[in-house]
């Protein structure tokens, strides 16, 4: 029971340093879905590891109807897991996530297969998972890494990377800025990279240079022809 106490105590303490909208332990611990969801799965994991598999489910389904947050009791989750507006968010039997790690409304962590065994993703110490994105199979997600909103990621992702994008592609390698002074995380969502965008740019250039250099084999051919 100290164990579970002292788990829930460091669930509601770490949203302050990941939630700018926070605004004291009370209000999180009673008007916050995300840690709500997570309190619950507390309680229905260790049911669920000592047997009691049909109440461990109960304990779930009580927890998705009033949190709108799917964890199945089977999951393993470390210490100061954050959900973040605690809506849509869906996590499967086999998955495995580390400490402090935050995940937004809308993610799935799902799978792909019928094959018995682990067939969800695990995610690392520290990882950040936007709105909406989806972690599909048995991979395994980096410490520190940074999953964008919306993102589709099936393969396994290098600590310290950033993976945008449907399929998921890595565009930014290792980085040291995650954490900021006090323990805080870097929320800068908005500073993810477009591979897309630069991709057509680049291809924009391109052609650029190609009409440009066109034009000058045909001006240089018409004055070949007037000296001719």
């Amino acid at each position: 029971m100290k164990r579970l106490l002292a788990q829930i105590k460091a669930d509601v303490g770490c949203v302050s340093s990941r939630d700018p909208a926070a605004r004291g332990k009370l209000e999180i611990l009673v008007t916050y879905p995300g840690v709500h969801a997570i309190i619950w799965h507390r309680i229905a994991g260790r049911a669920w590891r000592r047997g009691w598999r049909g109440s461990a489910r109960f304990l779930s389904w009580v927890a998705r109807l009033l949190t709108n947050v799917d964890i199945h009791p089977g999951a393993t989750i470390g210490e100061r897991f954050f959900i973040d507006h605690g809506a849509g968010v869906v996590i499967g039997e086999t998955a495995v996530i580390g400490d402090d790690v935050t995940l937004y409304h809308g993610v799935t962590l799902g799978g792909v297969s019928w094959s018995p065994g682990k067939r969800h993703p695990t995610l690392q110490n520290g990882v950040m998972v936007g709105a909406g994105a989806k972690i599909l199979g048995p991979i395994t997600i980096g410490e520190n890494a940074r999953i964008g909103a919306n993102s589709v990621v099936m393969e396994n992702t290098p600590a310290g990377a950033t993976v945008v994008g449907i399929p998921g592609k890595i565009v930014r390698g290792l980085e040291t800025r995650r954490r900021l002074a006090g323990g805080r995380v870097d929320l800068e969502h908005h500073l993810m990279p477009d591979p897309v965008g630069e991709a057509l740019a680049y291809l924009i250039d391109r052609v650029d240079f190609l009409e440009a250099r066109l034009t000058e084999m045909q001006r240089a051919r018409r004055a070949e022809n007037e000296h001719a």
